[in-house]
């Protein structure tokens, strides 16, 4: 591949997956550690507490927790009164969902720690899940503390009164949530399901409303109302709230499913049909909320508390293993994905994110597969198609790709501004396949769509400098790619080389510095760092610079053009443009 292809390659296929994949720690494994060889290094040691202890804490930087889990278990039988092993192993022993396992630890936690609110949170659903609701109720009393501790711990106890028929002690429970904005949606959520559980359709009907009227543009909170309004005998009030939602740019297949069960007139079920399913959902909620960089592993943990409630909840899994691809832990999240049945409107969706976590894990054959069956259950379906097309492009099958990205627009009843990638990625594919033309027109449909779309700027710009072509708006435009990202080494790395292309070496050697900063590890950024001191006559860094890519380990086809600069430099500029030229063709 040309040496301006393996660059922007490198740029796209980062930007993809960071847009897919934060890179957070799992605040449960935050230790200092050499990955999944060390774990290796110490098996000899693991019979002991220290070498138990090292091992889990390497097993947990490599977020390996069930091995991790296993570890400190084994650290816990060299030192069972530790209150801080018997803490890590209880939350890995959650975290890799084996209940069982964190019921008995959590027990033992309550021994050490009475407050523990996770620990009596717990035991209280073994409780729940054994109908001795009153004691569950007892730990989950004690469990109130904290926001977190006060939101779980009331939802819960509302649902366990639901089960014993108390409708009126239930709703008495709620009531502790009231006063806090951040519960309100909770509140005024599990309220209505908990009045419809009951048999109180009047007032499950007002309180419906009122969740709606408070957080329409909830998932759940359109589903469950959606739901309602169909059951009482209102399908197209149910219809506008669904495409209201819609309305908003909210896609969903679960709403897709409703709207269709309401054009075949299906009767349905309530949201909640038992007290373990509402507080399943209670669990999901919170999970749903945590969800974020700095709540992952509790996220995780309070799915895995829903599923082992209701392993039967396709949204819940849908939920973790997102969160599961976030930290790039694409084995389990595929593993997540298998436990939603066939019959569930998110089966298609979870299908298609097996077959982009397979792509992640280089097992691009079976991505290939999966999709390709989607496709021929049905071809007029879009989001295979462009799947299958990235995919195709991940594994350089540049002319497939195009063919089915080309598919894939064609089953559109309307381009919108959000189909600007489509245009861009088959932009991307006629340009490796020499059709500069096709490519320049899907570029310029891109920036039409999304105007200050960096990755379209970036790459339109550079190409055309590459051409020697409208070269002031390509400057500008890869300008005002820096601008929209400024942290980007790589769209930094674009305006560096851009100025080098225009022989302006001094900007160049201040941009490419810059990229350096931002990416220190890339081998091309390096190189061209180095080509760029070349130039301004700073020869030895040059050599230096040289000699760091090739330490960071560039692509085959860019070894022996960064030895032979090693061995002699930079010929002079007429002779490198015309070798660069020959070496991009």
């Amino acid at each position: 591949m040309a040496e301006h292809d393996v660059r922007l390659s490198r740029r796209k296929s980062n930007g993809w997956r960071g847009a897919l994949c934060l890179a957070v720690a799992f605040t449960i494994g935050a230790f200092a550690g050499t990955g999944r060889e060390a774990i290796a290094a110490t098996e000899a040691a693991a019979a002991s507490l220290s070498g138990s202890y090292l091992a889990g804490r390497l097993a947990s930087q490599d977020r390996d927790n069930s091995a991790a889990a296993e570890y400190y278990n084994r650290a816990l039988q060299s030192d069972p009164g530790n209150r801080d092993l018997l803490e890590r192993a209880f939350l890995l022993e959650l975290s890799s969902a084996n209940i069982v396992k964190a019921e008995y630890l959590a027990r033992r936690m309550i021994g050490v720690d009475p407050r523990n609110r996770l620990a009596r949170i717990v035991v209280g659903l073994r409780e729940f899940k054994a109908g001795a609701y009153e004691e569950a109720r007892g730990h989950w009393t004690r469990a109130v503390h904290g926001a977190i501790g006060q939101l779980t711990g009331t939802l819960l106890i509302a649902w366990s009164h639901s089960a014993e028929d108390n409708l009126e002690l239930a709703q008495a429970a709620l009531e502790g949530l009231a006063g806090n904005e951040t519960f309100e949606p909770y509140l005024a959520l599990h309220t209505a399901l908990i009045a419809d559980f009951g048999g109180d359709v009047e007032n499950a009907r007002l309180l419906y409303e009122q969740s709606y009227e408070a957080s329409g543009s909830a998932l759940r909170t359109v589903e469950t109302y959606g739901n309602f309004l169909v059951r009482d005998g209102r399908p197209e009030e149910a219809r506008a709230i669904y495409e209201a939602y819609q309305g908003q740019g909210l896609r969903h297949p679960s709403i897709d499913w409703a709207i269709d069960q309401i054009e075949k007139g299906t009767d349905l079920e309530p949201m909640v049909t038992e007290a373990r399913i509402g507080a399943a959902e209670a669990l999901y909620g919170i999970s749903a909320a945590l969800a974020d960089e700095t709540g992952l592993d509790f996220s995780i943990i309070y799915a895995q508390l829903a599923l082992g409630l209701r392993d039967d909840f396709p949204i819940a899994r849908t939920l973790l293993a997102r969160v599961y691809e976030s930290v790039e832990l694409y084995d389990e999240a595929i593993e997540v994905y298998a436990g939603i049945p066939r019959e569930s409107p998110l089966w298609p969706n979870a299908e298609i994110q097996t077959s982009v976590d397979l792509n992640y894990l280089e097992r691009s054959d079976e991505a290939k597969e999966r999709l390709e069956q989607l496709i021929a259950m049905d071809a007029e379906e879009f989001q295979p198609r462009l799947t299958l097309a990235n995919v195709l492009r991940n594994r350089s099958e540049f002319q497939a790709a195009a063919d089915q990205y080309t598919q894939a627009l064609a089953l559109l009843d309307e381009v919108q501004e959000e189909h600007w990638s489509v245009f861009y990625f088959r932009g991307i594919t006629h340009e490796r396949t020499e059709r500069w033309n096709r490519a320049e027109e899907d570029f310029l449909r891109a920036l039409e769509l999304q105007p200050e779309q960096p990755l379209v700027l970036n790459y339109l710009g550079y190409s055309w400098i590459e051409r020697r072509h409208n070269l002031v708006e390509a400057i500008e435009m890869i300008r005002k790619a820096v601008d929209l990202r400024p942290n980007d080494g790589y769209i930094v790395d674009s305006l560096g080389w851009a100025h080098y292309q225009l022989k302006q070496y001094e900007d160049a050697v201040r941009e490419l510095e810059r990229a350096v900063q931002l990416r220190p590890d890339d081998p091309i950024i390096n190189d061209h760092l180095g080509d760029a001191y070349w130039r301004v006559g700073r020869e030895l860094e040059a050599t230096f610079q040289w000699q760091h890519s090739l330490d960071l380990d560039p692509e085959p086809e860019d070894i022996e053009a960064i030895e032979r600069k090693l061995e002699s430099g930079l010929a002079d500029e007429a002779a490198s443009v015309v070798e660069s030229q020959s070496n991009r063709s």
